[in-house]
């Protein structure tokens, strides 16, 4: 059995977004009780990271060693398309992935306590992002 839903999600600019509880609801509505829960961004600029979600300060320093790893507006990109994030959005999401597979236990999702879905967005303006989850057991 599988059960799909997209996740339509605004962002505000660059930064970390919790969705975990979006996909909770989904994996609690598919009825699943054993199985993999897998999350896709179908976006080249966006990421997913499964991150520590008590202290926030984990989120801001991953932000600042992205960003001082991959700077915005280096000469050596020439992919500058849509602005001087445009390239450097492309490599962070690269580095920090596009999915996420994690267990489904006894119809939950199986997360540790620490543990949290963040959709990752690399640009700096607002952006509509949508991510998939499919639900198998």
């Amino acid at each position: 059995m599988a059960r799909q839903q997209q996740l339509d999600l605004l962002t505000a600019g660059r930064g970390t977004y919790d969705i975990t509880q979006e996909v909770k609801k989904v994996v609690t509505a598919s009825g699943i009780i054993t199985g993999l829960c897998h999350v896709f961004v179908q976006h080249t600029s966006a990421s997913l990271i499964l991150c520590e979600n008590a202290d926030p300060d984990v989120r801001a320093d991953l932000e600042r060693f992205l960003v001082n790893l991959v700077p915005e507006g280096s000469p050596m990109f020439r992919h500058i398309d849509e602005g001087s994030d445009d390239m450097p959005a492309h490599i962070r999401s690269i580095l920090t992935n596009m999915d996420l597979t994690l267990p489904v236990v006894k119809g939950q999702l199986g997360l540790g306590i620490w543990q949290g879905i963040y959709l990752y967005e690399h640009r700096s303006s607002a952006h509509q992002r949508q991510v998939t989850a499919t639900i198998i057991g």
